[in-house]
């Protein structure tokens, strides 16, 4: 039998987990939350074979209270350099920028809720959401697009909704959502404390008319980063 190497995901959040990434992927998953550790325990990377970062409340820059961030930034520039696929959700797609040279812009812009982006490149994994897709955005930070990378997908407010660089694929929006991860964000507390109960409304409403469309062509996208783990693996 054939062994696989694992796939590392990396958490920050309790409610923020890989939600439909992880059964697509068809790999071993090796699930770490290591923000907020001093002195990170992550594998090497020639014991994975691809590495997800998801999303999480904290700035990617807030070192001082999450003392586990520069790890995260570090193992990702080493991921992109030793050309291991890497997909970085929200937060995940921050820690990657910044890793790869980029900036954040805090409070750039707050985008809540479900809306259209703009693609503006052929992707192998963006590729399968279509030209116009529209995805959960759940943000105010955003970054700038790291030196040599590719835009992808932009918004009015968020100019760099989506990037690659390598290996590595940047989305600052949510492609892991499915219906009960989005149940599960709209009863807790610190995703939903700033948002009125009509803005929660219409989050529910909008949900219930996009996520039918949009999880399969999500897991499509998925499928796509599968078959580049797959070859690592």
């Amino acid at each position: 039998m054939t062994h696989v190497r694992p796939v590392l995901v990396l958490t920050h959040a309790a409610y923020e987990g890989p939600g439909l990434i992880g059964p697509a992927l068809d790999a071993p998953l090796r699930v770490r939350t290591v923000v907020d550790a001093t002195q990170p325990a992550l594998p090497a990377l020639d014991d994975v074979s691809g590495v997800v970062v998801m999303g999480g409340a904290m700035d990617a820059d807030d070192d001082l209270h999450h003392p586990g961030l520069p790890a995260e930034r570090a193992l990702l520039a080493d991921a992109v350099a030793a050309d291991v696929p890497v997909l970085g959700i929200c937060l995940g797609a921050q820690l990657l920028s910044m890793a790869l040279g980029g900036t954040l812009l805090r409070r750039h812009g707050t985008e809540i809720g479900f809306g259209p982006v703009d693609v503006h490149a052929d992707d192998p994994v963006l590729g399968a959401l279509g030209p116009r897709p529209t995805v959960l955005h759940w943000h105010s930070d955003a970054v700038s697009l790291p030196p040599g990378a590719t835009l992808l997908a932009s918004t009015p407010a968020t100019p760099v909704q989506a990037f690659r660089q390598g290996s590595a694929l940047g989305l600052q929006f949510h492609l892991e959502l499915e219906p009960a991860m989005l149940a599960l964000w709209l009863a807790t507390p610190e995703m939903v404390a700033d948002l009125s109960d009509d803005e929660l409304d219409a989050l529910r409403e909008d949900g219930e008319r996009h996520l039918p469309a949009l999880v399969p062509t999500a897991r499509a996208a998925v499928a796509a980063f599968a078959d580049q783990v797959r070859r690592r693996g």
